[in-house]
């Protein structure tokens, strides 16, 4: 085979297969952050992920080492890689609509494991034919570059160091650079517009190719000038802010009387604020009664740690009422913080510490009279904060009549579902719990006190001796509604906590809930007879 004066540099070669290896990376990280906020960033959808795209590779190195055998002409490797460079391109414009209609049609089409089969159908459709491309650089380029059997070893292996040092900048460039400072879109068009250049400057060093190149390049602009402005919500034109931080996708959204953040577009809202500083009628209210049944009603002062602060809903509705305590924050995401204080009025007296809530409890030898764990967002739970160890952690945490207040996100009616273990487990350490399910949500409130009894009592004692209306017809509300719980053997512990799966469990029940009637229509009469419903 005669190379073309560009494939005699082995430095091309090698940089070809360092650039490919760190754009794999780059997009298998975009494509966390793209699915993360229709279908959450747990680890049954890393697991799909990461499972897709090795399919995907491993298809491309059997095809790229055929192929190069078979026509070992350069032009087919990077006609690939350019066509690969205007697919991922393509991925902040229309992943979102695939994503969104694919969802849509498997919602009424399937009955269990919606989030594994939607999630791995938007997988396959968005990103296994790139990938696939990518995955034939390796082979192809071994073909090129090893010129005799004598340096076979030597130049594979250079190659593959390549493309590991490649695959290790795309591992931290796009988590701690791009996606925080420019967000997931333009990361794609970022990695995109390097594999384009890279092949570009092949082509271009081919007089003939000139013209399709100059063609590519006004469709490679055009794809980023569409995807780099998109948003994740984009059916939603309201929004107060649009963001995404290390950890999360951020949006604030106004309204008449409220601000709310959410932090994925399919699923609730995770903080709001009432613009007429009353009570949300959320469960941040019903955590109020953390307070009452510490016996804190009357006191002026009080130590109060939120493990999960978010931008301070429950820590603001304390101070509201309880003035005189001390309230102090733990969140992960420092950016939630900042948006916190600059369109949630977070009061600048309420501490707010950037770090993960079980290794600050790890850290700090304090003692409070209520620690309030909100750190539970749809299927994502954090195993580390839901096991045994950790309630034990909380536990020695407070006071001798401190109350731990978990919010449980999911609740359902099934049988050892994913608030049963978490519940289980909590009165494993705790001894007694009690439990009170927020009307007009899936939410449950989960009360422990470290002395091992928790004493409903309290609420009624402090609705009579409450001054405030709201705060009084709050406790006899929940007072009404508390009940102890009736523990089971049902433990999560460091070592096995398989929060996800039961989460995505829940998660089927709530959507069969919410569209059975349509389903079964779906089933029925198929796709026109659920259309002439919904018209």
């Amino acid at each position: 085979m005669q190379k073309r004066n560009i494939l005699k540099n082995k430095l091309y070669l090698y940089l070809t297969e360092f650039f490919a290896g760190m754009s794999v990376m780059a997009v298998e990280l975009g494509a966390s952050r793209l699915l993360a906020p229709y279908f959450s960033s747990s680890q049954i959808v890393w697991t799909i992920i990461i499972g897709t795209i090795m399919i995907a590779m491993a298809l491309g190195n059997i095809y790229g080492g055929k192929s190069a055998d078979k026509n070992p002409n350069p032009d087919r490797l990077y006609i690939r890689m350019l066509i690969a460079a205007l697919w991922i391109a393509a991925i902040p414009f229309a992943g979102k609509y695939i994503i969104v209609g694919i969802s849509a049609l498997l919602i009424v089409a399937v009955n269990n494991n919606f989030l594994i089969i939607a999630a791995f159908a938007a997988c396959m459709i968005i990103f296994v034919f790139p990938l696939f491309l990518l995955g034939t650089v390796t082979p192809s380029l071994a073909r090129y570059t090893v010129e005799s059997l004598d340096e076979s070893g030597k130049t594979v292996g250079t190659l593959g160091a390549f493309n590991t040092v490649g695959s290790i900048i795309g591992t931290f460039l796009p988590t701690f650079v791009t996606i925080p400072a420019v967000g997931t879109s333009v990361t794609f068009l970022i990695f995109s517009g390097i594999l384009f250049v890279l092949s570009a400057v092949y082509f271009l060093s081919k007089r003939e190719k000139a013209v399709k190149i100059t063609a590519c390049a006004v469709a490679f602009a055009v794809l980023s000038a569409a995807g780099a402005g998109s948003s994740f919500a984009f059916w939603d034109n309201s929004l107060t802010y649009e963001g995404e931080s290390v950890y999360n996708y951020l949006q604030v959204k106004e309204t008449d009387d409220s601000v709310l953040l959410a932090t994925n577009v399919l699923f609730g809202v995770q903080s709001v604020k009432m613009k007429d500083g009353e009570l949300t009628g959320m469960y941040y209210d019903y955590a109020m009664a953390a307070p009452a049944l510490a016996g804190l009603a009357e006191e002026d002062s009080a130590d109060i740690l939120i493990l999960g602060m978010g931008t301070g809903t429950y820590a603001s509705q304390l101070l509201e009422y309880y003035p005189g305590f001390n309230v102090q924050g733990v969140e992960i995401d420092d950016k939630i913080t900042a948006l916190a204080r600059k369109y949630f009025e977070l009061d600048s007296k309420i501490k707010v510490t950037t770090y993960d809530g079980r290794a600050f409890l790890q850290a700090d030898k304090e003692k409070y009279d209520v620690i309030m764990v909100d750190a539970y967002q749809d299927i994502t739970i954090p195993f580390q904060m839901s096991s045994a160890e950790f309630f034990s952690l909380v536990k020695e945490h407070l006071r001798d009549n401190g109350v731990m207040v978990v919010n449980l996100n999911m609740r359902s009616s099934q049988a050892g579902d994913i608030n049963s273990y978490l519940c289980d487990t909590a009165a494993s350490v705790f001894g007694e719990i009690a439990t009170a399910d927020v009307p007009q949500s899936t939410n449950r409130e989960m009360f422990a006190c470290a002395s091992g009894s928790v004493d409903t009592g309290a609420l009624e004692r402090a609705a009579g001796n409450a001054s405030d209306p709201a705060l009084k017809k709050l406790y006899k509300r929940i007072a009404a509604n508390i009940t102890e719980y009736s523990a089971g053997e049902n433990i999560l512990t460091d070592d096995k906590a398989p929060v996800e799966l039961l989460g995505m469990s829940v998660i089927d029940g709530l959507i069969d809930n919410e569209i059975g009637f349509y389903r079964d229509i779906f089933k029925e009469k198929g796709i026109s007879g659920l259309i002439s419903e919904l018209q």
